[in-house]
């Protein structure tokens, strides 16, 4: 059981470096395309994959579940992947992981009221301590927060679209397995993405020859941000919870920081060193004191 757990965990946290690379081969994509077309040839390349590796694993959904579906599929990866890539475009990467980041903030709330999860001491401690890296990472000395209001504000519907994807996600893991509800949902997130891509995105795709960089960027986010990330996120979801999974989400920023420093050359500076170490402090402290509070 130990041992289970311990490959839970690891999923988590891959799933979290894939999310963190995501903002990075997104943001080199858009030198060749919108966020349309990006989104719907990620969803739909992701979809095509799991239903191709994973199809005798795949389970027949119940009729009385396809609304639940249908509203997970919208809320994400429709409205999720529409406010966090639009967003990107008017911010850095490093700023979009660590809006996307607050969703751990409510995560916990969310959880006590749509779940009646349990929330310790140890749970509250490590979300202030992340949460306090997270804004030493975002406001600089003057305490500004040097970003575009617009992309800010869509992110913010990225983080809300998140926080009710996970009531409907958290009703279907008890159901289905991860292959059902990733290539479902990406499925018909792709359905939702296409006529918009149909309409504003596809004449100018189509003359577009893409570079090999931008096809292996295009390929990571389907195979690693929209397909394993998801598959191994669930399973977390599933074993240890909606507040203990999501509090890794706080490592997204740093992962970003890292692959924005090696692909994009972007200048880490030493805020932003800060903020990753005080980032990785919370989340080690909520892991590290979760048994020691509950004995007290």
């Amino acid at each position: 059981m130990k041992d289970f757990r311990t490959i839970i965990y690891l999923q988590v946290f891959l799933a979290v470096v894939f999310w963190g690379g995501s903002y990075v081969w997104t943001k080199a994509l858009f030198e060749y395309y919108g966020p349309l077309t990006i989104m719907f040839f990620r969803l739909g390349i992701s979809s095509v994959l799991v239903f191709g590796l994973f199809r005798k694993k795949m389970q027949k959904v119940n009729p009385k579940d396809y609304l639940s579906f249908l509203l997970l599929s919208f809320f994400s990866p429709f409205c999720y992947f529409l406010g966090e890539s639009f967003g990107l475009l008017h911010v850095s990467p490093i700023v979009a992981a660590v809006m996307i980041a607050t969703i751990p903030l409510f995560s916990p709330l969310l959880g006590i009221l749509a779940f009646r999860e349990k929330i310790s001491l140890a749970n509250i401690l490590g979300f202030l301590v992340s949460f306090s890296g997270v804004l030493i990472m975002v406001f600089d000395s003057g305490f500004r927060f040097a970003a575009s209001p617009l992309g800010l504000g869509l992110l913010l519907l990225a983080v809300l679209s998140a926080l009710v994807n996970i009531v409907f996600l958290k009703k279907l893991t008890n159901s289905y397995s991860s292959f059902t509800i990733i290539s479902t949902q990406n499925f018909l997130g792709a359905i939702f993405f296409l006529p918009l891509f149909l309409i504003f995105d596809m004449k100018m795709a189509l003359t577009i020859v893409p570079s090999a960089e931008a096809i292996g960027a295009l390929l990571s986010l389907a195979v690693f941000g929209s397909t394993l990330a998801f598959m191994f996120y669930t399973s977390g979801v599933r074993v240890l919870g909606i507040a203990r999974t999501s509090i890794f989400t706080n490592l997204i920023p740093v992962v970003t920081a890292v692959f924005s420093v090696i692909i994009l050359g972007e200048n880490l500076t030493a805020d932003k060193l800060l903020g990753m170490g005080v980032v990785i402090s919370g989340l080690l402290l909520t892991q590290i004191t979760q048994k020691n509070f509950r004995k007290a």
